[in-house]
């Protein structure tokens, strides 16, 4: 699943927060954005153009996409995650937990489960199967951090879901044992807070970027 996110763009009439490349087989590759004014918008790169809107309230900063391309997630300055149906264009599902904004999401790779992180200084996982029990968020990582700068921080999965990471205001990388909950790595380098790192789909290698105007490649 080839994915690729943009911290910010300003291209559109509007500040986009959040922005995710999708593609599935041979099909269209796909856009999401989420924005300041509230709207998350679904893009068709063939017809160059926004194909549908998601309103909502709230500035958007956070996006992903199922693997079925049936539905978006968001997430933004109230806290929550919403689950929006993309054929019936409303909310199907909110995850209620985070105290603060939500800065960064991610799909699992089997699409089973969301990870998202707030600054509330907390990254979530969330089950968000059809028949899952009504207390979706099902584990809760800590320890890295958020501070004044409030960069939208952003998550990911390890392939084999077996790792979850996220960066930090406090300019590591850290990495958790999804089973234990326990903080695998704590990986330095950076002089500036780290706002995004990805696991690389098939080395023990985690690439990272930083308001140090840095990318680190390091190997776990």
């Amino acid at each position: 699943m080839p994915v690729v996110n943009f911290s910010r763009i300003s291209v559109f009439t509007v500040d986009v927060t959040c922005l995710l490349l999708y593609s599935i087989g041979s099909g269209p590759p796909l856009v999401v954005s989420g924005s300041d004014d509230g709207t998350s918008k679904l893009w068709d790169l063939r017809q160059k153009g926004a194909i549908q809107t998601f309103p909502d309230k709230y500035q958007v900063t956070a996006v992903s996409f199922s693997d079925a391309s049936d539905k978006i997630f968001t997430g933004g300055i109230d806290n929550d995650v919403k689950v929006w149906d993309i054929r019936k264009g409303e909310v199907t599902m909110t995850l209620e937990g985070h105290q603060d904004m939500i800065t960064g999401m991610q799909l699992s790779h089997d699409g089973s489960y969301l990870l998202t992180n707030g600054m509330d200084n907390k990254l979530s996982i969330w089950d968000i199967r059809p028949y899952a029990p009504q207390n979706r968020c099902v584990k809760i990582f800590e320890g890295h951090q958020h501070n004044f700068e409030k960069n939208l921080i952003k998550c990911s999965w390890s392939p084999d879901g077996s790792k979850v990471s996220a960066g930090s205001a406090d300019r590591m990388v850290y990495i958790w044992d999804t089973t234990s909950r326990r903080i695998l790595y704590k990986l330095p380098g950076h002089t500036g807070s780290v706002n995004e790192c990805v696991f690389h789909p098939t080395e023990p290698i985690i690439g990272s970027c930083s308001s140090d105007k840095q990318i680190y490649l390091g190997e776990i």
